[in-house]
């Protein structure tokens, strides 16, 4: 008996939607010889073989170990201290899923409460889950709260929101009734100011932005935050971590619900991901939190132990209750920016954020220097701003490439308007002297 759910009827409508003829259409990029059931696959080799072949490949890959990068656009290289690989790869850590029973992972619980009472601190919020996906899905799931906190059906974004994430959300949205809105951004500022916003936030659940934002300017979060209290919808930030070391927590702007990308915090770019989705909010929204949250309690000695105190899944809970299904959470990358968050420490977590800030501002003084090359926008930056250049972004990254150096991120896909435009970034890795040769480099290609 056959047990595939799908009659030639349903295959014939799923492949006219997508536009194929026939399911074998599907697999044209895949060379005949490559397909099943014919695998031509080369001769047996041995481990040694394998090996060296692997490594052959993977030399033919540049990352960011081997040329200074100045590429950010929601993935940013920073230090991360030997001793943070030494403690998330212990074996009591590196398990293939997080173990939760109170009376075994007291440890793995402690790390989880240690995290939580961090993201608080740094986002300056009241509660804390024990991490998402990475940024894009607490986004997106930090935006879900606010349509069952408001029992509203739309969510105004800004435009200057990265656009993965506003991919994502429109994503997660499908099928749910709910009217995704994108406000324009300002040419001038390259960010959403608030006049713009009133058309759009009538009726809207939510008001989502990006903190610094994907260009890399800073928003009027005050503003924007007391504009959509007084339209009745939740005020709802995503704020780059490490920037948070320097600015204003969204706390302080009086956001409801804060979430961001935790990648920084030691995760490495690791070709993207595993990244860690940090998701923070007001103690009134805590029943619409999806994920896990851990308390502190005492046992009937006395005992300070901790406990899973909040678990939203339908494996947990009645389905019709379920505010989420996630299965289990990121908790190496969880514990991975414990670890950082608690070796760094209050005055390194800024002290680096300032190596940023200071980085970044002088590659803009010495990139905006270079004939041609032209700074976008006018508001405020942290360590990551927009350039119009003379050339295609493709060509001229492609050229800083053979010179030495990742270049930025070509922004003519996602802001065509911008024209011939790229996103340079700096962090605490970029020093003077790979900033000085960066700009003559590009002055060269120009």
């Amino acid at each position: 008996m056959s047990y595939v759910p799908h009659t030639e009827a349903d295959r014939a409508q799923m492949l006219e939607t997508i536009g194929v003829g026939r399911i074998e259409d599907l697999f044209e990029d895949i060379p005949e010889g490559l397909r099943f059931p014919e695998l031509r696959l080369p001769p047996p080799r041995s481990e040694q073989e394998v090996r060296a072949r692997l490594a052959e490949l993977a030399g033919a890959n540049t990352h960011a170990g081997q040329l200074p990068s100045f590429l950010g656009a929601g993935a940013y290289n920073h230090y991360t201290p030997a001793v943070v690989g030494y403690i998330n790869q212990r074996g009591e850590f590196l398990t293939a899923y997080t173990p939760y029973q109170p009376e075994l992972s007291q440890g793995t619980l402690q790390g989880i409460y240690e995290y939580q009472t961090m993201m608080c601190q740094l986002y300056g919020m009241e509660v804390s889950n024990a991490s998402m996906y990475d940024g894009a899905t607490a986004l997106a799931e930090g935006a879900l709260m606010t349509i069952g906190a408001t029992r509203r059906r739309k969510i105004v974004v800004a435009g200057s929101l990265h656009p993965a994430y506003r991919q994502v959300l429109r994503t997660y949205t499908t099928g749910l009734d709910v009217e995704v809105v994108e406000a324009p951004i300002d040419a001038g500022t390259l960010r959403v100011e608030p006049e713009a916003l009133r058309a759009t936030i009538e009726g809207a659940a939510c008001v989502a932005v990006q903190y610094p934002n994907f260009l890399g300017a800073i928003e009027d979060l005050g503003a924007i935050g007391r504009l959509a209290h007084e339209a009745g919808a939740l005020f709802l930030v995503s704020a780059y971590p490490m920037a948070l070391g320097l600015l204003k927590p969204p706390g302080e702007f009086d956001a409801d619900i804060a979430v961001g990308e935790g990648q920084c915090f030691g995760a490495g770019l690791n070709f993207g991901g595993p990244y860690l989705g940090i998701l923070t909010c007001k103690q009134q929204f805590i029943r619409q939190m999806p994920g896990r949250v851990v308390g502190q309690t005492t046992d009937s000695d006395g005992k300070r132990g901790f406990v899973m105190t909040l678990r939203t899944r339908e494996q947990d809970i009645r389905r019709e209750r379920a505010t989420s299904n996630i299965c289990t959470n990121q908790g190496l990358i969880q514990l991975t920016a414990t670890v950082y968050l608690a070796l760094l420490g209050k005055e390194g977590l800024r002290q680096t954020a300032e190596l940023c800030y200071q980085n970044g501002h002088y590659l803009a003084e010495r990139v905006g220097a270079v004939a041609g090359v032209e700074r976008i926008g006018a508001a405020p930056f942290f360590n990551e701003f927009a350039v119009r250049l003379p050339r295609p972004a493709a060509e001229v990254g492609a050229a800083l490439v053979r010179q030495g150096f990742i270049g930025g991120y070509d922004l003519g896909g996602d802001y065509p308007e911008l024209g011939d435009a790229m996103l340079l970034c700096a962090t605490e890795l970029n020093n003077k002297r790979e900033i000085d040769r960066f700009a003559e480099a590009l002055a060269e290609i120009l």
